[in-house]
């Protein structure tokens, strides 16, 4: 008998209270910190952000969460103290996420700022706009965005530092990106194309021809 099948069931969390009893109930302060407008602080925080990770889900509730990022100052355009605008730049086209806003227009969106550990989370609900007055405003190397995801935020709230000061991700020292192969060497084992090498693979993927595509 393999020891997969001799192993005991895990053990299934199934209700809230399970959950409570297990983890205990949040502090006030984390209890009662959402919010629903912005402050100048939330401002700020925005326009020093160059990445987030937006989180979507389409009508049946499978998710997709993909990364956004734009100079700092230039990731996000405030309209006003409830709504809230990010440029869709070019990518793959696969737009995952946008498919799932079609369905289900609810986000969640996660605002890093590079050598912090706290993060803000906004919550709301997404439309996607063609064409709007602030898209002068969005414009990163004279390119204007041809799409942009427009926020109605209903919550939010700053996350405190315990994961990234966990994972250590702002220190040097622990990172490793040798310990996992090139891109190009996987999207040749991964995403192979027929008759694209791995040659011309790393020559799209250096850094110099990679960048000319980013706007």
């Amino acid at each position: 008998m393999s020891s997969e099948a001799s192993a005991p069931a895990p053990s299934v969390i199934t209700t809230p209270e399970q959950l409570e009893a297990l983890l205990g109930t949040p502090a006030e302060r984390a209890r009662t910190k959402e919010r629903s407008r912005l402050t100048d602080i939330d401002r700020a925080w925005l326009a020093a952000s160059p990445f987030c990770v937006l989180s979507t889900a389409d009508a049946s509730g499978r998710c997709d969460a993909s990364p956004k990022g734009d100079p700092a100052g230039s990731l996000v355009h405030v309209v006003d103290d409830t709504t809230i605008a990010i440029a869709e730049r070019p990518g793959n086209r696969r737009v995952d996420g946008y498919r799932n806003l079609l369905e289900n227009p609810h986000v969640g969106l996660l605002f890093v700022v590079p050598g912090r550990g706290d993060t803000l989370r906004v919550n709301g609900r997404g439309r996607l706009v063609t064409d709007a007055p602030f898209f002068d405003d969005m414009a990163v190397r004279g390119r204007r965005p041809v799409l942009a995801l427009v926020v109605d935020v209903e919550t939010l709230f700053f996350h405190c530092a315990k994961a990234f000061r966990r994972s250590r991700l702002w220190e040097p020292a622990s990172w490793t990106p040798d310990a996992v192969p090139a891109r190009a060497v996987i999207a040749h084992e991964l995403e192979p194309v027929a008759g694209q090498g791995l040659a011309e693979l790393e020559d799209y993927y250096r850094p110099e021809n990679y960048d000319r595509g980013l706007y």
